[in-house]
């Protein structure tokens, strides 16, 4: 990873998602991105999950979270993130509408953050199963700035339906 002089690295969980097309290729086309990124490093990736849309409808999903460590401050890697959905023709018809892929920022560091553009932790983490699981699988003892542990509100999401993938 590049990094700026005395720019430390910030580790940061992101979580993918997609629903429409071929969602195994363009998950594995968004982690090729983010490792050809300069100022991104990946650490871990979870394995991948199948769910079921929530608050929405649609196909299910195939989800996962990776770690990363990067110089870039919340906005700017929202942004990467957002050029990325887009060259994969992410569109935005109405809210939970189905994806080709979703990029959804979880955890930076321990920051708390809220502009209008981005706030975080992501406000919904821990209620959606499709987060919960790969993060415990990559970071089971990750905490939260607020709610503490995340691997305690599993328990909370078990009547979410989600099936890890070979």
């Amino acid at each position: 990873m590049t990094r700026k002089t005395g720019t430390a690295a910030e580790r940061v969980f992101v979580g993918l998602g997609a629903n429409l097309g071929d969602a195994r290729a363009a998950l594995a086309s968004a982690l090729d991105a983010l490792d050809s990124h300069p100022a991104i490093e990946r650490v871990a990736t979870s394995s991948l999950y199948r769910t079921a849309p929530v608050d929405a409808t649609g196909p299910d999903y195939l989800n996962a979270v990776v770690e990363l460590r990067t110089t870039l401050g919340p906005l700017d890697l929202l942004k990467a993130l957002q050029a990325i959905e887009a060259d994969h023709g992410r569109q935005r018809p109405y809210p939970n509408a189905p994806r080709t892929l979703d990029l959804d920022l979880l955890l930076f560091g321990q920051r708390e953050f809220d502009d209008p553009a981005l706030t975080l932790p992501h406000p919904r983490l821990h209620q959606r199963a499709f987060v919960l699981e790969p993060l415990a699988q990559i970071a089971p003892d990750l905490m939260h700035p607020r709610l503490g542990r995340l691997r305690d509100w599993r328990e909370r999401v078990v009547d979410q339906a989600i099936e890890k993938l070979p």
